[in-house]
This record gives C-alpha cells, sequence and structure tokens, in this order.
C-alpha cells in the first residue's frame, strides 16, 4: 500500500469543491462517475473534473491528520491498553516505520491543536 508522507500544515488550506455522494444506483454503474461522463463541453467537463481533484486531495489531506492522530491516541504511553506500533501498522496496513512516523505526526498535530488547523 502507497504511503502518503505526512506533511506540516504550513499553507493555506484550499477549500473544495463538495463532494456529493452518488445513488446507489449509480455507483452500481462502473462508467458512472459523479455524473462527469453526462457533461458534453470539456471545458465544463474539466472545471468539475478539477473540482473533484481537489476535493479528493483534500479529503485525503484531512483523512491522513485523522489517522495520525488516532494513531498518536491508541500509542499514547498513559492508556491502558496502548498499542505498539506494529500493531497499529497491521492494523492500519502500514510498515511499522511508517506507524511510528505517523504516530510522531499526530503527536505533532495534537500539540499543535487548533493552531495547524
Amino acid at each position: 500500500m502507497a504511503e502518503p508522507e505526512p506533511r506540516p500544515r504550513t499553507e493555506q488550506r484550499m477549500r473544495p469543491a463538495p463532494l456529493l455522494f452518488e445513488p446507489a444506483e449509480a455507483g452500481s454503474d462502473p462508467e458512472h462517475f459523479f455524473d462527469l461522463e453526462s457533461i458534453e463541453d470539456p471545458r465544463e467537463l474539466l472545471d468539475r473534473a478539477t473540482e473533484l481533484t481537489h476535493a479528493f486531495r483534500a479529503a485525503t489531506d484531512r483523512s491522513v491528520e485523522f489517522q495520525a492522530i488516532a494513531a498518536a491516541q491508541l500509542a499514547d504511553p498513559r492508556r491502558f491498553d496502548r498499542l505498539t506500533p506494529a500493531l497499529i501498522a497491521e492494523r492500519a496496513e502500514w510498515t511499522e516505520d511508517y506507524a511510528k512516523k505517523m504516530v510522531e505526526f499526530g503527536r505533532d498535530l495534537l500539540r499543535g491543536g487548533a493552531e495547524q488547523r
């Protein structure tokens, strides 16, 4: 599994286009993707596809931050049920080295609190 590098939160967070959930019947059609296949104007298609790309990237970045926070919380030595980096790695399908980096990244996020968001 690819392992994205944790990034420091120094850049301005871009507000992505909202992700709209697709109806269940549309999800069963492999050619259907957020109704992009129905857009005939290439300019409009490029604009909407770009909006979705930004939205997915922002969602990925945010999800990685939450993964890191959860990893740091699970590894907290004050927890009686804390997990080792190896167990966190197994649970998240990461390497142990990556789990250690994510625990540290999560600790940084938790220490930084609101000013990093």
